[in-house]
């Protein structure tokens, strides 16, 4: 496949994803006006908790499509990894305000347990059931590519939060409109506070990891020096370093050492290495430095200093 076919065939399927991106944030920004102004009406703090979490979707979906739209440059000079991680950037911010709310209910819960107030349980259930609905719409619609996507799988996860707390919204409404357990109202809130939290940290430590340019955790590096030395040839590795551009794009650079063979060997020496590191590590871009023995090295985790430069003789 030519880079060009490869670039189009990704442009298009990122016009896909905005497109499903657009439709959903349209979607949930027309819900969450309808929301908040039934929450205000009924006093239910579960539906004002969820229009709340639901605004925070708008901002996470339209994050989303721009940094999908972004990604979709080609690299350049100056971004010469292209603009990869303007996802991972939105799915920090994303996760940022996922924990922010969810301490924004455990406030709000807090004085509603202290001072309880009169829930409209017939609007809670009714408005719950559409914002079920709506939820789950969007969040099938951002669904397709979440897996491998983090910007996509953040966003994805504040929907489905949704689906779950409105779905808890009802359940709450229901035994209200029966029991008069207004209670049940902000320990619902409660729930879905927890329950976002949970998702959140989850995203939150991905991306910290990703910014941190740390070793994706599924990487045993051990192993994979093992593996690398096996291949004939090889002799030693060091400088070695594994990092993530975004949560499905590795990259790798290593100086392997090898004996004085000919360009055509060496050239053999990196296929294989290539190829393993490929499929057995998910790493598809590799940087690889071969070496004669006898030269120079300063371990296996090359020590990075400003101002300090390696010298290879």
């Amino acid at each position: 496949m030519t880079h060009s076919h490869a670039h189009s065939h990704f442009g298009d399927a990122a016009k896909q994803t905005t497109g499903r991106l657009a439709l959903s944030l349209g979607l949930t920004l027309l819900f969450v006006l309808f929301e908040a102004a039934a929450g205000l009406f009924s006093n239910s703090l579960a539906l004002l908790t969820d229009a709340a979490h639901n605004l925070t979707d708008v901002i996470a979906l339209g994050l989303s499509w721009f940094a999908i739209r972004l990604t979709a440059q080609p690299a350049n000079s100056r971004q010469t990894y292209g603009y990869h991680r303007a996802g991972i950037l939105v799915a920090l911010v994303n996760s940022t305000t996922l924990v922010v709310i969810a301490i924004g209910i455990f406030i709000e819960a807090y004085r509603r347990f202290t001072s309880p107030f009169e829930v409209q349980a017939g609007i809670l259930v009714g408005v719950g059931v559409v914002a079920f609905i709506i939820n789950l719409t969007t969040a099938l619609l951002v669904k397709k590519g979440s897996e491998h996507d983090l910007n996509l799988r953040s966003t994805f996860l504040h929907l489905m939060g949704d689906v779950l707390s409105t779905l808890g919204a009802v359940i709450a409404g229901v035994i209200i409109y029966f029991t008069d357990w207004n209670w049940l109202d902000p320990l619902v809130s409660v729930l879905i506070g927890v329950m976002i939290l949970w998702s959140a940290w989850g995203i939150l430590r991905e991306t910290i990891d990703i910014l941190l340019e740390s070793t994706p955790r599924d990487v045993d590096m051990n192993a994979m020096v093992r593996d690398i030395t096996q291949i004939e040839g090889v002799l030693g590795v060091h400088d070695l370093h594994v990092w993530s551009i975004t949560s499905g794009l590795r990259t790798m650079s290593a100086h392997i050492l090898t004996q004085d063979a000919p360009i055509s060997t060496c050239s053999e020496i990196q296929a294989q290495i290539n190829e393993l590191l490929a499929h057995r590590y998910n790493i598809a871009h590799a940087t690889l430095q071969l070496e004669c023995a006898g030269c120079r090295h300063d371990g296996l985790y090359c020590r990075i200093e400003t101002g300090h430069v390696h010298e290879h003789v």
